[in-house]
């Protein structure tokens, strides 16, 4: 086993490893266990209920966190005609049509998201094996195929995420960044569990959010009480 660096001792001993948090007491000692030089991601990991070989208990979407991720992300739009001028005026790094897809057979992938028209679907999926493994195939149920691309281009901009059912049926997704107030996060947190129990599988059986923990890039896990995990703060 791999011996953690002293940062990360000092960070475990302000964690309980046998207790479940409530999500603001989690959020709470973020500050208090980020300690590198860079502005840590904060990620969230919640294995659920479900069993991903089936076509009909596979959870996948996207949310827009509030707060957004605290990381500028680059946009890259497959298009043509009118839309590429539609994609420009809201904001995209990169657009094009077949002459983007050329460009990305060989090799080029300097971008976070791929958006794409449904017309160029049957051309941008020739990058199945390219984009696919690396999580960037645009994709409906994501919100990255679609005819309203300045839409999609502004809501990614702002701080979208997409959550999928990996193997294991865990979900991973970034909370924003460990510089961001107690509060911010605790917003971008409920946003994401929100969404993820609206998209309940109706095949899913038993409990379904089954553990939730979260974690700064260097730091140790948090473990967050699965009951309270989806249960919106009371304001007013």
């Amino acid at each position: 086993m791999p011996k953690r660096g002293k940062k990360y001792m000092e960070a475990r001993q302000k964690v309980d490893r046998n207790q479940l948090y409530d999500p603001s007491e989690a959020m709470d000692l973020i500050s208090g266990i980020a300690q590198s030089s860079f502005d840590e991601t904060v990620e969230l990991a919640v294995r659920l209920g479900v069993n991903p070989k089936h076509a009909d208990q596979q959870v996948r979407g996207s949310v827009v966190l509030p707060h957004g991720t605290g990381k500028e992300l680059r946009v890259a739009v497959f298009a043509k005609g009118e839309k590429l001028k539609e994609a420009e005026d809201a904001g995209a790094d990169v657009v094009g049509s077949e002459d983007l897809v050329d460009k990305v057979q060989g090799g080029w992938l300097d971008f976070d998201v791929a958006v794409a028209t449904p017309d160029m679907m049957s051309v941008v999926g020739k990058l199945g094996r390219v984009l696919g493994p690396r999580g960037l195939m645009p994709n409906p149920k994501a919100g990255t195929v679609t005819p309203d691309v300045s839409r999609a281009i502004q809501e990614i901009k702002a701080g979208k995420v997409e959550y999928r059912t990996e193997k294991a049926a865990n979900i991973h997704v970034p909370l924003g960044k460990a510089s961001f107030s107690s509060e911010q996060l605790l917003e971008n947190f409920f946003a994401v569990m929100d969404a993820l129990v609206r998209a309940k599988p109706a095949a899913a059986k038993g409990q379904y959010i089954r553990s939730v923990t979260i974690s700064t890039t260097m730091g140790p896990g948090i473990k967050i009480n699965p009951q309270r995990a989806s249960l919106l703060p009371k304001t007013g």
